[in-house]
């Protein structure tokens, strides 16, 4: 006969089992950035792996084939575009701290072409010649902030590899053994069976709308102000299209942020054809691929309030540096997920009594049935 254990006992073995797996996340905490990766690349491209299975494929051929095509049609391009943004950037620094001629001649530009805002900042000591100066030592100060990190980006290659390497490798086992993986979780944590169910189907629904409402429409938006940056002959093409990128991100700046700026630089600067264009493709094109895709890419129940998605990229951007874009709407869509849960499952007491009669009316009501 088995003698149950004591509650001595029983409490002793749960603070094992917390001090063991506060003690593996520990040991895991240099390889977080790579497991939430391939969390990501695993919900998003469960779908496919799932479709690839019932044309035939068996479990590990289909997973492989699922990376493969994550590595295809997102990594090496955002490789590639990182490695020509860094380029470009390393370039830029270079033409400015070398000369400040290329300022000069933008200042000049404006100068003639806005004479009564030149001479009205003239009025607060911001002549042509100061304007030169504190516009060349800005353009060097930032684009050398850039370009050191962009060094720093560079000198990591090595670093980069062996991460997109971990990455994939735990996105295949993810994408195989993804639902073996949710039951056990669902087995282990104590949180209510039909809740674990909830929350993952909840969370991963939300999770891909919200992924390919922000980033996915970003990477539109910010590919279409660079291809029209390319084809106006604008220094920096795939630069500027991966900061349009980063600004489409935040729901209230946007891409307009860069391309409109430009568009009335080329308008009154003799270039008003030009400029025309940009500002004509800014706002029908560039503008509206946001209305025109989210709807598609995003089922209308299922997306962040926009509100929600600029605080959650602000706030993940000054915690978790780039990884923040995703890493914040992540954690506002956990948030979102379990406080749905939480109302479905815990009404408010009011809202359970809304039917109950008040005590006078029960006082009335029993009068009546007795005169009755």
């Amino acid at each position: 006969m088995t003698i149950p254990p004591s509650r001595l006992e029983n409490n002793a073995f749960l603070g094992l089992l917390l001090l063991a797996t506060l003690a593996f996340l520990w040991m895991l905490r240099p390889f977080f950035d790579d497991i939430f990766w391939s969390v990501v690349i695993g919900l998003l491209f469960m779908p496919l792996r799932q479709w690839l299975q019932r044309r035939g494929l068996g479990a590990n051929t289909a997973s492989l084939c699922t990376v493969l095509v994550s590595l295809a049609f997102i990594i090496l391009p955002a490789g590639y575009l990182l490695y020509t943004c860094l380029t470009e950037l390393v370039q830029l620094y270079t033409r400015l701290s070398g000369s400040a001629d290329e300022i000069g001649r933008m200042v000049d530009k404006l100068r003639q072409a806005l004479p009564t805002v030149i001479e009205w900042l003239e009025k607060f000591g911001y002549g042509p010649e100061k304007l030169k100066a504190v516009a060349s030592s800005a353009a060097v100060t930032v684009s050398g902030y850039l370009a050191r990190q962009a060094m720093t980006i560079g000198g990591g290659t090595v670093n980069w590899f062996v991460d997109l390497a971990i990455v994939l490798y735990l996105a295949f086992f993810l994408l195989r053994d993804g639902e073996r993986i949710r039951r056990l979780l669902i087995r282990a944590l104590p949180f209510g069976d039909h809740r674990e169910e909830l929350l993952f189907a909840r969370f991963a629904l939300m999770l891909r709308a919200t992924v390919r409402g922000t980033l996915l429409v970003a990477v539109v938006q910010g590919t279409l102000g660079g291809i029209i940056f390319a084809v106006l002959g604008l220094r920096a093409p795939v630069l500027w299209g991966v900061i349009m990128t980063l600004l489409s991100l935040i729901p209230v700046v946007g891409a307009a942020v860069v391309w409109l700026p430009a568009a009335i630089y080329l308008l009154v600067t003799g270039e008003p054809l030009s400029g025309m264009v940009l500002m004509g493709y800014g706002v029908c094109v560039i503008g509206l691929a946001d209305n025109a895709l989210r709807p598609i890419l995003v089922g209308r129940d299922t997306k962040l309030p926009d509100f929600m998605v600029l605080l959650s990229t602000l706030g993940g951007f000054a915690l978790f540096g780039l990884d923040g874009f995703i890493t914040g709407p992540v954690l506002a869509v956990l948030f979102v997920t379990l406080w749905q849960i939480f109302m479905e499952e815990f009404p408010p007491a009011t809202a359970a009594r809304t039917d109950a009669p008040l005590a006078g009316e029960q006082d009335d009501v029993t009068d009546e049935q007795s005169a009755a």
